[in-house]
């Protein structure tokens, strides 16, 4: 366990302040917003200083200029008097039937290389027939990934970390990335309390590769891939809007015949 904590940052409780704190953390001037959105910048000024209120169509369209994360918005159109605009509607619902099969159909397409689905907290919703046969590459049963959290079993012991070559490098990154998606994650927040932050890393070599690869030991040899993830653009439901999923590519031509080899077996 670790003793990491994620400091509350003090926000205006009353829109106008709340947008006006968004901006500038977004290092947008009110001209510049106001021109992407089509309002005066006076009619802006006069919104930031509470003197006028915004429709809940303008008070959406400066949301999503800024880019602010669909619960904070909810929580923008709160304090404006009206109510939460973004729902979070369960995967399984009828309502997200094509998200569903985007979904599926990303998987399958990634195949012979691995892919997974990862929610808010990094638990892993879905994974294609490659992330099994992988599983199968190191010893794991193929059914591992179900009720998994990537985080989790990267950095406890016994985990898939175990089976890194570089786990120092995929340790810190994962928990550098997880610490910053914490600071607006409660949930997140929690489950890092629980967990030991990595060692670390050890000093960077005279020459930098273009990015760091995924190393994994296996029978057949060193399996290296790259890391890539798909987010779906203009979500306007929670659950879209956290979902990612990442593709591990194999990074040489080693790894795609072992993953391709695996792949054919595991269908049989």
């Amino acid at each position: 366990m670790n003793n990491l904590t994620f400091p509350r940052i003090n926000t205006p409780t009353t829109a106008g302040p709340q947008l006006r704190l968004l901006r500038r953390q977004a290092g947008m001037s009110q001209l510049e917003l106001a021109l992407i959105k089509g309002i005066s910048q006076r009619h802006l000024s006069c919104i930031e200083t509470g003197r006028a209120k915004p429709g809940p169509g303008t008070l959406h369209n400066l949301l999503m200029a800024l880019e602010v994360p669909l619960e904070q918005c909810n929580s923008l159109f709160l304090a404006s008097g009206y109510a939460p605009r973004y729902e979070t509607t369960p995967l399984s619902s009828p309502a997200m039937e094509a998200v569903r099969e985007a979904i599926s159909h990303v998987l399958h397409a990634n195949n012979p290389a691995p892919a997974i689905v990862l929610g808010s907290h990094w638990q892993v919703l879905d994974a294609n027939a490659s992330t099994a046969a992988l599983f199968s590459l190191v010893g794991l049963p193929a059914d591992a990934a179900r009720d998994l959290n990537l985080l989790t079993t990267l950095l406890q012991p016994g985990g898939l970390g175990d089976y890194l070559i570089n786990p120092e490098e995929i340790r810190t990154l994962a928990w550098q990335r997880a610490t910053r998606e914490a600071l607006s994650n409660p949930v997140l927040a929690s489950l890092m309390q629980t967990l030991s932050a990595p060692d670390t890393l050890a000093a960077l070599p005279r020459e930098l590769p273009p990015l760091v690869l995924t190393r994994i030991a296996c029978a057949h040899g060193e399996l290296n891939f790259m890391s890539t993830f798909t987010t779906f653009g203009m979500p306007l439901d929670i659950t879209v809007t956290s979902m990612r999923i990442e593709h591990l590519i194999p990074a040489d031509a080693q790894t795609w015949q072992i993953m391709t080899a695996a792949y054919e077996r595991s269908r049989g």
